[in-house]
């Protein structure tokens, strides 16, 4: 989804990605004529704040990070939260946003509700953005573009699977929930998001999710992304449970000032780009 206006920004060498959450802002700059990534950064709250907090925490890091105090060629802003849900290309009716959040999500009369496309699984992804954020962005730089968070793994997660034959479940974690992604033979098989805050609420919704779909630990092969280490708690865990556990890798070509601690963090964020 885009917001337009008359405004034309000036001409800029530099891409900025913004992701949103309630636990967190995440920045990616990216200067277009090298093809490096020349500044990303995390700033984390320690519990799940309003949407309002958040708002003052992206004023408070235009205001004071060196890096956004550019101008922008391009604007990609990525809205995170569990109000989305998708919707097949052929039951998709615009007039119908809330209908199809609704049974899922706990939305109010007042919310906006968008929609992404994503052409490689033939569905629409319907979704609240964070409206206070879109606001903000398009009073100070005009028009720019933006995602749900989900649009942007799924999608990428796809183009990665399209060759593939293996059932896989990619588990992308942050800190307070995580996403799991579950394709075969490069064909999405579930999407859902879950809050955890302890190791064995996450396993539960793994194996659970494993169980639905009847896939059997000792054969399907778990990818983490995000906030995940090799032998922290959850990938301690996961490990035991499951048998053919790996990393996944981001699938880009930039060059990078300060490359990320991992190849498998800031999948969503980079890959928005």
């Amino acid at each position: 989804m885009a917001l337009t206006s008359n405004n034309k920004h000036i001409i800029s060498n530099k891409n900025l990605s913004i992701q949103i959450s309630l636990n967190g802002l995440s920045f990616c700059v990216l200067n277009t004529e090298s093809n490096t990534v020349v500044f990303l950064k995390e700033i984390s709250t320690e519990k799940r704040e309003t949407p309002y907090k958040i708002l003052d925490l992206l004023i408070d890091a235009f205001e004071t990070e060196k890096a956004l105090k550019t101008a922008f060629n391009d604007i990609q802003v990525i809205h995170e939260n569990e109000l989305a849900t998708l919707v097949p290309d052929e039951l998709f009716q615009e007039e119908n946003l809330a209908d199809y959040l609704k049974f899922n999500s706990k939305i109010l009369r007042s919310d906006f509700i968008s929609f992404d496309k994503i052409d490689r699984n033939n569905s629409v992804n319907v979704y609240v953005p964070y409206v206070n954020i879109n606001n903000y962005i398009y009073e100070q730089f005009g028009a720019f573009s933006y995602k749900h968070f989900s649009t942007v793994l799924i999608q990428q997660i796809l183009e990665q699977e399209q060759a593939e034959t293996d059932t896989k479940m990619y588990v992308h974690v942050q800190n307070t929930h995580f996403e799991i992604v579950v394709v075969k033979q490069g064909k999405l098989l579930l999407y859902n998001s879950f809050e955890y805050a302890t190791k064995e609420d996450f396993i539960y919704y793994v194996l659970f999710t494993a169980e639905q779909l009847q896939l059997n630990p000792d054969s399907f092969i778990l990818l983490f992304l995000g906030k995940v280490t090799d032998n922290d708690a959850l990938h301690s865990i996961a490990y035991k449970y499951i048998r053919h556990i790996r990393f996944a890798k981001r699938n880009d070509t930039f060059k990078y000032l300060e490359k990320p601690k991992s190849n498998h963090a800031f999948f969503t964020l980079i890959h928005s780009l």
